[in-house]
């Protein structure tokens, strides 16, 4: 495998907040990468400072894709060069319908044919939206809402996907569904960049995790060998270490997504 991004020693500074310190990350092709933190850590200000959603950002460090610098482009031009942004809070179109939002995700390509097969692709995955295709997106549930955001990103055909807080507002068993379907779109090819504050699930699913602190990654390593460490099963899982190991066992028996 080979880092498909590539972020070094980023510093990015939101208002009058220094909201990255000296952050590098390496995302692996073809791998799901966690980032897990507490609320105003730097997980979301991470995936906008890639995105070029900032202003002036970053301030110092570099960002690199497929080998090639992106820290500075518009995010146009990010997006165009192949990594899609699902952000937290999903901010669909909400008096445009299912199939607008879908094909604004859609909006960079010219291949009709392709862009009909990838609409038959979201709708597999989500097979509701194809039910509620012409409703207004403001008229869906929340959940609802959250597949559209991924099938609205996944439209882009990207190589790289960044998930912001999929889980968030979301009930247990919708929570299970989404992150059953973002395995599955990680393992038809598309890499993946996860913030997320359920480390637990997060985890589950992903291949290496790395946990933010104040702008500073404290923690990396294989998403297994967090899962049984005991300070993350503490402070992250909010479960004591026995319970946590004896549920990730479970889960490892039972294994049915990747």
């Amino acid at each position: 495998m080979s880092a498909l991004l590539e972020i070094k020693n980023i510093e990015t500074f939101y208002i009058l907040i220094y909201a990255l310190r000296g952050v590098s990350l390496s995302v692996e092709e073809g791998t799901i990468t966690a980032i897990l933190g507490n609320n105003g850590a730097g997980k979301s200000t991470v995936l906008k400072t890639v995105m070029g959603l900032l202003d002036d950002q970053p301030d110092k460090g570099t960002i690199e894709f497929m080998g090639k610098r992106i820290d500075g482009k518009d995010t146009e031009v990010i997006v165009r060069k192949g990594i899609s942004y699902v952000p937290e809070g999903r901010e669909v179109f909400e008096e445009l319908s299912v199939r607008e939002n879908l094909l604004m995700g859609a909006y960079i390509r010219k291949d009709r044919a392709g862009i009909k097969k990838d609409f038959e692709r979201i709708y597999g995955y989500f097979p509701v939206l194809k039910d509620r295709e012409d409703q207004w997106a403001g008229t869906l549930s929340g959940g609802e809402q959250q597949m559209l955001a991924i099938g609205r990103a996944l439209m882009n055909r990207p190589k790289l996907l960044f998930l912001d807080e999929p889980s968030l507002g979301l009930s247990p068993i919708l929570v299970r569904d989404i992150f059953k379907i973002i395995s599955t779109v990680n393992d038809e090819g598309v890499t993946i960049l996860l913030v997320e504050q359920n480390a637990r699930m997060a985890l589950t699913i992903s291949d290496v995790g790395l946990i933010l602190e104040n702008g500073r990654f404290v923690m990396k390593g294989k998403a297994k060998e967090l899962m049984e460490d005991k300070d993350v099963q503490e402070f992250y899982m909010g479960m004591r270490s026995e319970e946590s190991a004896k549920g990730y066992q479970r889960w490892k028996r039972k294994k049915r997504w990747r």
